[in-house]
This record gives C-alpha cells, sequence and structure tokens, in this order.
C-alpha cells in the first residue's frame, strides 16, 4: 500500500478488538472503509452478516453475495454492464429502487489480467464541487424532486441529490442507458459528470481485499478489463444507526479552482 492512497487512508483491521464499532464510527464519518483478510467465500459471509443485513439482488447466488465477473451472455444488455468487461460509470448501486441499499462491499478474488481498477467518487466532494461553478446553479437543479427516472419498467423517478431535514444530503445517479432525465437536468449533467470523473480515486485490490461504502455519499466505477476478473459484492443495511447521506462540505472546504474538465468516455 503506497503512502497516500485512498485504500490505505481508509483502512482498518476488521479483526482486531472493537472492530465493528470503528468500521460503524468511520462509515459514519467518511462513508468509506477498506479491508483486508477476506480470502475466501465464507470470511466474506461471515464479515457481511456482521456489518449488515444483507439484501439478495437480481444477479446474486443463494447465499446473497454476487460473483462479479464477465458473462459474455449479458454483453450489451442494458443494466448488465457489471456482468461485462467494459469500463463503468460513476453510479449508485440499485439506484431504480425506492430504497437503494445503504452499504455496499466488494472484495476482490482474483483480479484482472489488465484493467478492471476500481475507481471512487466522493459524492460530497462532488456536490462541493457543483455548489462553487455558476452559484450551485446545478446543485439545486438536481435537486429538485422527480428530475430523473432510473431503471427499467419498474424503476424509480428520483433526484440525484435529495436534501434531508437535518440538513443532510443524500446522492444517486446512473448515467447509462436507463437513466431517463428531465429537460431541466439535461444542460447540468456534463458538469455533473465531469465532476463525477474530477473526484474519482482509485482503489487498487488484491486478492482478500475489499472496501465497504455508503451507497449514499459514495460512486463507484471501474475501467474495462482483460482476463477472468472475479470480485463478490454484497449489498445490504447495516446493523447500526448510519445517518443519511453526508453533511455538505463548508464553504471554506469547497474547490476554489477549476480543474480541467476530463473527457466523458
Amino acid at each position: 500500500m503506497r503512502p497516500g492512497d485512498l485504500f490505505a487512508a481508509h483502512f482498518l483491521d476488521h479483526t482486531a478488538p472493537g472492530a465493528s464499532a470503528q468500521i460503524a464510527e468511520q462509515l459514519r464519518e467518511d462513508g468509506l472503509v477498506t479491508l483486508d483478510q477476506l480470502a475466501t467465500r465464507n470470511d466474506v459471509l461471515a464479515f457481511s452478516s456482521r456489518i449488515m443485513t444483507m439484501s439478495a439482488h437480481r444477479d446474486s447466488d443463494s447465499d446473497g453475495l454476487t460473483t462479479i465477473r464477465c458473462i459474455p451472455r449479458h454483453a450489451g444488455r442494458p443494466g448488465y454492464a457489471g456482468l461485462g468487461n467494459g469500463e463503468l460509470a460513476p453510479h449508485t448501486e440499485r439506484s431504480g429502487l425506492p430504497h437503494p441499499p445503504r452499504l455496499m462491499l466488494l472484495v476482490c478474488s482474483q483480479p484482472a489480467e489488465s484493467g478492471g481498477e476500481c475507481l471512487l467518487s466522493d459524492g460530497r466532494r462532488v456536490h462541493a464541487d457543483l455548489l462553487e461553478h455558476r452559484a450551485g446553479e446545478a446543485a439545486d437543479v438536481l435537486a429538485q424532486p422527480r428530475t430523473a427516472y432510473f431503471g427499467a419498467g419498474d424503476g424509480h423517478p428520483t433526484q440525484v441529490f435529495t436534501p434531508h431535514l437535518d440538513g443532510r444530503v443524500s446522492i444517486r445517479l446512473r448515467l447509462d442507458a436507463l437513466a431517463r432525465w428531465s429537460p431541466l437536468v439535461l444542460p447540468h449533467l456534463s458538469e455533473l459528470q465531469a465532476a463525477a470523473l474530477r473526484h474519482q480515486r482509485p482503489v487498487r485490490l488484491v486478492p482478500g481485499q475489499a472496501y465497504l461504502l455508503d451507497n449514499e455519499r459514495w460512486l463507484h466505477a471501474r475501467t474495462g478489463f482483460d482476463g477472468d476478473r472475479v470480485h463478490l459484492r454484497g449489498l445490504g443495511d447495516p446493523r447500526f444507526a448510519l445517518p443519511r447521506g453526508f453533511m455538505p462540505a463548508p464553504p471554506a472546504s469547497r474547490p476554489t479552482t477549476r480543474p480541467e474538465v476530463l473527457s466523458w468516455a
């Protein structure tokens, strides 16, 4: 682990005494925990059941975990990009549900021969970035109710940013063929995409390493890859109190410069 990287900065030893309480506190504070020593499927199941009440997924196996690998028959099917080998844009897991799972655990079982790097964007930073641009116009519009529809026919009308009564904000996003947008939002999509990419940071996982994130705060993505990349994913709701989303960054800590906009591939 290189000093300063995202994995090292958020790492906790889940086998240490009191680790469950530390994990809960770090998720409340930062929304992200990185882990190791999850070498087998049983290790992953034991940790998952300690931290969350797992929820089934369309693609999950009988034990509740989903094996993420390239399955050629799903190539090009809307909503199945995670089971291909192409890149994934920043997104919220299960964004088309009325209540997406709060937690997502992703564990590396076998890395790709090349590519397949995990990319994470802190929604708090994305939100702060948009607030600083053009007097926050994009952030305001993206918080308007029912300005997005995520999912197929059984999807859900929603918005990118959802403010809560306690001042916190949740983020929900997808940018694939199953995202539809109000005309109010369309002029701001390029700003949103650019901000999500600007704040992407890589998480380089080797077998047995993982990240656990708050699905209302962090967006996750992936580069395209070659080879038999295998990861295990667990989804569910925490077995501890976890406030919704994030507290918006105060003005003093928001970005003051506009980095070069990355192209959207």
